[in-house]
């Protein structure tokens, strides 16, 4: 059943669709929440620091505090990766009296998030069809797998190598002036519902990514091509 979440001028499937763009992780690599578990049972701290920790800097306070926020500074690029993983360690530290060392914290979280070989196929094969492609992705300044990519997207647009995240609008009207479209015909796929929310708000056709089957099926009907 296909869930895509349309813009205020509604979906008509008549649309000249045209660019596909998507999320990284969570999108093209696996579970999120996996991928951070695996790291929690190799490292000194549990889920339960870890969650109050993102808790803090997410929640309430993080959201009216946006430029002191560490993770909105790091997505942005106005803190780096070592500044963020000694922040993270301090605070963690702060919590469970056990010392974390922070150098390397964030290629150590990283190295857990598998690839998505179906998405990265189906991305492919809509390239391939002639959709345009593009990335947007907010970085938490770790290296991405570019060698992936060749031939892949059209267009990259990394939060924090362009100083805006995802959901501030004017990362997604970066993205689709990029790719010279408007933004009613592009598809944004983002494991997020409120980075969705956000692209569907400025005219975007959004889709909410949970599996590959769910998320195939409804670029199928979008695109009216074969793309699963």
């Amino acid at each position: 059943m296909r869930e895509a979440r349309v813009g205020p001028g509604g979906y008509d499937a008549d649309m000249d669709m045209r660019a596909l763009v998507v999320d990284w992780g969570g999108v093209l690599t696996g579970s999120v929440d996996a991928g951070i578990q695996r790291f929690l049972d190799g490292e000194t701290f549990d889920l339960r620091a870890y969650a109050e920790v993102m808790g803090r800097w997410f929640g309430e306070i993080g959201r009216v505090e946006a430029r002191l926020n560490p993770i909105h500074a790091l997505e942005r690029g106005e803190m780096s990766g070592p500044d963020f993983e000694e922040r993270l360690a301090r605070e963690m530290a702060a919590i469970t009296g056990v010392h974390l060392e922070p150098a390397g914290l964030l290629q150590r979280m990283f190295q857990h998030f598998g690839h998505a070989h179906e998405m990265y196929a189906l991305v492919r094969r809509a390239h391939e069809l002639g959709i345009a492609t593009g990335l947007l992705s907010n970085s938490w300044g770790n290296d991405y797998p570019r060698e992936m990519w060749t031939d892949m997207f059209d267009v990259v647009v990394i939060s924090g190598e362009v100083g805006l995240r995802k959901p501030e609008p004017a990362i997604f009207h970066l993205t689709s002036d990029r790719l010279g479209l408007e933004p009613q015909q592009c598809v944004f796929v983002d494991d997020l519902r409120h980075n969705v929310d956000a692209a569907v708000a400025l005219g975007w056709v959004g889709v909410h990514h949970r599996t590959y089957a769910e998320t195939a099926a409804e670029l199928e009907a979008i695109f009216g091509l074969p793309l699963a």
